[in-house]
């Protein structure tokens, strides 16, 4: 559910609105500066620049493309268009090479105090058969999204496709750190990208100094040496993509210097899959559990588990200009991945008004120990100075609750549940239901058949309610444990039945708002020792525990058990 979105100053972003009042939306106000596009059209052949004129034709261009033997091209958001009725020649070229100079070992040219970049694509021979003249681009207000996060003083992962504002929002981050904050930034520049060509830094990345790097394969070098003769206190790097600049991050992150960097891929599960950059979450490692923890998770012995804390707690996937996905808890969200669990980003992005709207997908309460949902909800602690604070709680390694502060009764908030939320069908939030001693396989078709909106999931912690059958509970005590020490109630069935599991599940259904299991089913509900004691104790001759006996007061009080709520329910 997104939070109450009304115009606010941007101090909201700095804490000023407390940790506990309802965040209101910040107007984000972007200044577009292009960095004298005329000085890059110049280099381009002249019919090109003759296509190129007018101010629509430079609206909004992003790059041109010049390959040999082909027309020359536009690429603007969404389309491209041609800008010559031939192709280029060799002439053209060449033309265009002599006016740039020469290309780095990355293939990649400047123009000096500007930020456009030119890349070279080659042959064989190391020819240059083709060109790509992106146009760079210095955008002011663009970290108001993030701001609470850059001024947290923890490292910071930047992740996205090519071309979506990963390189934009790091320099904008840079020299806010930089004017802003006063804080001491060293930018680590290695294809003059962040800060511009030649050698004094483009003003777009404010006091921050820039080191440049004399070769990509140099960059975990420079890296090391920025820490250890420029004392800064924040590093600025662009492009982690290779191992020995993943441990150069960690390095660095361990002396006690915040980082914000971006690194190759599109979400924190492309960085899971790739060897390289694992390092940055933490690293994954393959562990081997004992017999117990194995069929506690219902998984094999061997699973992939993080090795170590991530070098970055913070994290954003950039899905495009106007929306952001954050992760405050990188642990969290990839140990959630690692065991095939939803995982619920805060989305932040702009509406047309340019108001930064916060919305917050609501997975399951957060549990505690001996208490019901709504006191664990309230002993959450607030954030202090941390990141999302004046904002939304958003990284507090507890899922939030689903209610606001009224309780299940109070008000919702005014805006319509996340569409992009992984708990979600047909409208409804998924009862996620663990089963002990039943075949997964017929209470999933069940399930499908009835249209019911519940989910079967592997471990205990992860359900709002255990369904059991009465003699498997016994044979099964860790799931009794973690049922217990989580307060998820346990729903007791005698037989595996398609008429007793349909009443089951419709019954939790009923005492259940939206998907929350709040409290005991019902007032009668069996506690753990008197389950105990069902288990043990055998019924006389001639008595049968039907589900009336077993549920009712009397068969409750026969057994010794308190009419109090409990974690253990009977069968309905």
């Amino acid at each position: 559910m997104a939070d109450a979105t009304e115009p606010a100053d941007a101090a909201r972003l700095s804490g000023e609105a407390g940790a506990d009042a309802t965040p209101d939306a910040i107007r984000v106000s972007e200044h577009h500066l292009t960095d004298a596009l005329d000085r890059l059209l110049e280099v381009l052949p002249v019919e090109v620049q003759g296509a190129l004129d007018s101010a629509a034709a430079k609206q909004d261009l992003l790059e041109v493309v010049l390959d040999l033997g082909r027309r020359p091209e536009a690429r603007y958001p969404g389309r491209s268009v041609d800008l010559l009725e031939r192709p280029l020649e060799r002439e053209d070229l060449d033309a265009v090479i002599r006016s740039v100079g020469d290309f780095g070992a990355d293939n990649r040219a400047g123009i000096e105090r500007t930020l456009h970049r030119i890349s070279a694509l080659r042959n064989r021979k190391g020819e240059v058969i083709g060109l790509t003249c992106r146009v760079g681009r210095a955008v002011f207000g663009t970290v108001a999204m993030v701001q609470d996060l850059v001024a947290s003083g923890s490292s910071l992962l930047l992740m996205g496709r090519p071309g979506v504002g990963k390189t934009t929002a790091l320099r904008e981050i840079a020299r806010v750190l930089a004017d802003d904050l006063g804080r001491r930034v060293v930018v680590i520049d290695t294809s003059n990208e962040i800060a511009g060509d030649g050698d004094i830094p483009h003003p777009a990345i404010g006091r921050a100094r820039r080191m440049q790097v004399p070769r990509p394969e140099l960059q975990h070098e420079v890296m090391i040496e920025a820490v250890q003769n420029h004392m800064p206190e924040v590093v600025v790097i662009d492009e982690i993509g290779t191992e020995p600049e993943a441990l150069a991050a960690r390095t660095i992150a361990e002396r006690g210097v915040q980082l914000v960097g971006t690194a190759h891929g599109n979400a924190l599960g492309n960085l899971i899959r790739n060897p390289t950059l694992s390092d940055l979450i933490g690293g994954i490692q393959a562990v081997t559990l004992g017999d117990e923890e194995a069929r506690r998770r219902h998984s094999q012995k061997t699973v992939l588990e993080r090795r170590a804390e991530p070098t970055f707690p913070l994290a954003v996937e950039i899905h495009s200009r106007s929306r952001w996905l954050v992760h405050t808890d990188v642990a969290a969200t990839i140990d959630a991945l690692l065991r095939e669990r939803p995982v619920a980003p805060q989305v932040r992005s702009l509406d047309a008004e340019g108001r930064l709207l916060l919305c917050t997908p609501q997975p399951r309460r957060p549990r505690r120990p001996g208490g019901s949902p709504g006191a664990a909800a309230a002993s959450l602690p607030a954030p202090a100075g941390g990141p999302g604070e004046g904002l939304a709680q958003v990284g507090t390694g507890h899922r939030p609750p689903s209610h606001p502060a009224g309780g299940p009764d109070a008000a919702p908030a005014a805006a319509a549940p996340d569409h992009h939320s992984l708990d979600t069908l047909r409208g409804e939030q998924l009862l996620h239901i663990h089963v002990c001693g039943l075949r997964p396989g017929s209470l999933e078709r069940l399930v499908r058949s009835l249209a019911l909106p519940v989910r079967l999931v592997p471990d205990v912690d992860a359900a709002d309610a255990v369904l059991s059958l009465r003699n498997s509970l016994g044979r099964h005590p860790a799931v009794r444990r973690t049922a217990r020490e989580l307060g998820v109630p346990i729903h007791v069935i005698k037989s595996g039945s398609q008429l007793q599991l349909e009443r089951a599940l419709k019954r939790l259904l009923r005492h259940c708002d939206h998907g929350q299991v709040s409290g005991p089913l019902d007032a009668t509900s069996l506690d753990a020792t008197a389950m105990d004691a069902a288990q043990t104790t055998p019924p006389p001759v001639g008595e049968h525990h039907d589900a009336e006996a077993v549920r009712g007061p009397s068969a409750a009080t026969a057994h010794g058990a308190a009419l109090t709520p409990g974690p253990i329910m009977g069968p309905p």
